[in-house]
C-alpha cells in the first residue's frame, strides 16, 4: 500500500451568506469541481476532502475541530470563494493544530470580458477575499504555506503536492520513536541535544534501548531464517563467488550480517520505532559494525544516525517518509575529506559503512574487508558510488534556545575509483561553490552528519520547517557569505526577542 493512501487534506471553502442563497449553491459547485478536478490531476500523492463552505464563526471552528480529531487528516487547505470576513476565523485559526496551506485561487480562470456583471463580480472575490483571510493570518502569526495559481495549473498543483508529502511526514513524526543503541561519542556536541524539547518541538520520541536487549533477539534468529536473507543477498548484490563458501571467516561475516539485520527488523518492529542509532563502543556480541543491516534498513525506510546521532536519524526518517516513490533516493552520509581542485573542489561523502544504497548509481557489491575502527575485525558492507545531479543536503542543530536547520543544495559529481577504500560514497560541490557552500555550512554550526536526497528541493524543507515553527537557513547558489552572516545575526534577534515575549 502506498504510504500516503492513508491519508486526506481536507478543502475548506470561505464565503458569507450576504450573497444569498443561490450563491452558496454557487459555490459549493464550484468548490466540488475544483476538488474533483485536483484528485484527478494526478499530481498530488494524497487525497483531498471537501468539507463543504463556512459561512460563519461558528462553521470555520467546527470545521478546524474536526480536523484535529480526524487521524486521517494531516492538513488542511482554505480558499475564499467570496469575500469571508476574517474576524470569523479567529477562534477556528486558534483551534486548529494540523498544517494549513491557504490557496490564492479563482474557479474561472480568465475573465468573462463580455458578460460580467455584479452578479459574477459578488460572487468571484477570491482576489480580495483571499487578502482578507491572509490578513488575519498574518496577524496572529499563523504559519502556513501560500499557493498561488489557478488550480488546473500543474506549476500550482506540484506546489501543493510537495505540501502534502510534507504534511505526510509531519503526521508520521508524531509518533515517532527513535532507539538508540548505546549513547553519544567521545563528547560530541553537534549530534547531540535537547531530547525533551525536541518532542515538543518536532514531534518525535527518543530513547535509549540497552544493546544487551538487541542481544536477546540476536541470539534468537533461527539458522533458516538466516540462510534465507544470505540467499537473497547473493540474488540480489555482485558479489565474488568466493563469499558464498560456508566456513570461510568472510562467509561466517555476512551470515553474521544477516543475523543482525533480522534482530534489528523484529527488535524496531516490536517496540514500533522508525528509526535508531548506534554507537560503535557498545556492540554487544556483535563480531562486527551492523553497517549492512543499517544499510539495508534505511533503504526500508528506517531512520538511521550513527554513533547515538538522534535529529539525523529522525531527519532521514522525515526526508525518506516524504519521498516515497520518487525516483533517486536519499542517504545517510558524512562529510568525510576533501578534494582541492580549484573550482571542481569537493567534499567526498561517505562513513564507515552506513550509506543508503537508494543513492547507488549501479547495483552495489556485497563485500568483506577489514574495519579497524571500534572492533578490528572484518567487516561486511555495500560497496558503491552515488548517482550523479542535484539534491539536498540537511541538517537539524540545537542552538540552545531553538533548532536550526540548515540545507545545502549541492550537486554530486562522478568520483573517481577508490581501489583502496571500499566503501559506499558520494562526491559533491556545494553551492555555490566550495569556498562559499562549506563556509556557510560552518559559520551556521551545521553538522558533520547529513540526510540528504536527490528527489527532494528545498521547498520541501521550507515547507517543513514552517510547520514545525523552526528556523531555516537555506545554502544555494544566490547564498554570499555576507549576506550569509547578516541572516545569522538577523534570526538571533529575532529568535532572542521572540523567547522573550512568550
Amino acid at each position: 500500500m502506498n504510504s500516503f493512501d492513508q491519508f486526506e487534506v481536507w478543502f475548506v471553502t470561505g464565503a458569507q451568506l450576504l450573497y444569498g442563497g443561490d450563491a452558496v449553491i454557487a459555490v459549493d459547485a464550484h468548490s466540488n469541481e475544483m476538488v474533483a478536478g485536483l484528485n484527478a490531476s494526478g499530481n498530488l500523492p494524497v487525497k483531498v476532502v471537501y468539507k463543504g463552505t463556512v459561512n460563519s464563526a461558528k462553521e470555520v471552528t467546527a470545521a478546524f475541530k474536526a480536523a484535529n480529531n480526524d487521524d486521517k487528516c494531516i492538513g488542511v487547505i482554505t480558499w475564499m470563494h467570496t469575500f469571508s470576513p476574517a474576524k470569523m476565523w479567529i477562534h477556528g485559526l486558534q483551534e486548529l493544530k494540523k498544517p494549513l496551506l491557504h490557496f490564492h485561487t479563482q474557479y474561472n480562470k480568465e475573465i468573462p470580458w463580455d458578460t460580467m456583471d455584479m452578479d459574477f463580480m459578488n460572487l468571484n472575490q477570491s482576489a480580495h477575499g483571499d487578502r482578507e483571510f491572509g490578513h488575519i493570518c498574518a496577524r496572529m502569526r499563523k504559519n502556513r504555506k501560500v499557493v498561488v495559481g489557478h488550480w488546473q495549473d500543474e506549476a500550482a498543483q506540484k506546489k501543493i503536492a510537495a505540501w502534502m508529502r510534507v504534511c505526510a511526514a509531519w503526521a508520521d513524526a508524531q509518533d515517532m520513536l527513535i532507539l538508540r543503541f548505546g549513547d553519544q561519542m567521545n563528547n560530541v556536541a553537534v549530534t547531540d541535544g535537547d531530547k525533551v524539547a525536541a518532542e515538543q518541538t518536532l514531534g518525535y520520541h527518543v530513547d535509549y534501548c540497552p544493546i544487551n536487549d538487541l542481544m536477546v533477539y540476536y541470539r534468537a534468529v533461527e539458522d533458516a531464517d538466516t540462510k534465507a536473507l544470505v540467499e537473497q543477498y547473493w540474488a540480489e548484490y555482485d558479489h565474488d563467488p568466493k563469499l558464498e563458501e560456508p566456513g570461510t571467516e568472510a562467509y561466517t561475516k555476512v551470515w553474521n550480517s544477516a543475523k543482525a539485520e533480522i534482530a534489528l527488523r523484529r527488535l524496531l518492529k516490536d517496540k514500533g520505532a522508525k528509526g535508531f542509532t548506534t554507537n560503535f563502543d557498545d556492540l554487544g556480541e556483535f563480531d562486527q559494525i551492523p553497517g549492512l543491516a543499517s544499510q539495508r534498513l534505511m533503504k526500508e525506510g528506517y531512520g538511521f544516525g550513527a554513533e547515538g546521532d538522534w535529529k539525523t536519524a529522525a531527519l532521514y526518517r522525515t526526508m525518506w517518509f516524504m519521498s516515497q516513490g520518487m525516483p533517486k533516493g536519499c542517504s545517510f552520509l558524512e562529510d568525510y575529506t576533501l578534494n582541492f581542485d580549484g573550482e571542481k573542489s569537493a567534499i567526498l561523502q561517505a562513513h564507515m559503512l552506513e550509506v543508503c544504497p537508494l543513492i547507488a548509481e549501479h547495483k552495489p557489491k556485497l563485500e568483506v574487508h577489514r574495519l579497524s575502527i571500534g572492533i578490528d575485525s572484518e567487516t561486511a558492507r555495500l560497496v558503491f558510488t552515488s548517482k550523479q545531479g542535484e539534491g539536498v543536503a540537511a541538517t537539524i542543530v540545537d542552538m540552545g534556545n531553538r533548532f536550526r536547520m540548515i540545507v545545502n543544495v549541492v550537486d554530486c559529481i562522478k568520483s573517481k575509483p577508490l581501489p583502496k577504500l571500499p566503501v559506499a560514497s558520494a562526491l559533491w560541490i556545494p553551492q555555490p561553490n566550495f569556498e562559499v557552500g562549506a563556509g556557510a555550512w560552518i559559520l551556521a554550526g551545521g553538522t558533520h552528519h547529513t540526510s540528504f536526497s536527490f528527489d527532494l528541493s528545498v521547498e520541501y524543507l521550507q515547507d517543513y520547517a514552517e510547520i514545525a515553527g523552526i528556523e531555516i537557513v537555506v545554502i544555494d547558489k544566490n547564498t554570499t557569505i555576507e549576506n550569509f552572516k547578516k541572516e545569522l545575526r538577523m534570526n538571533e534577534i529575532y529568535y532572542m526577542l521572540n523567547k522573550s515575549l512568550c
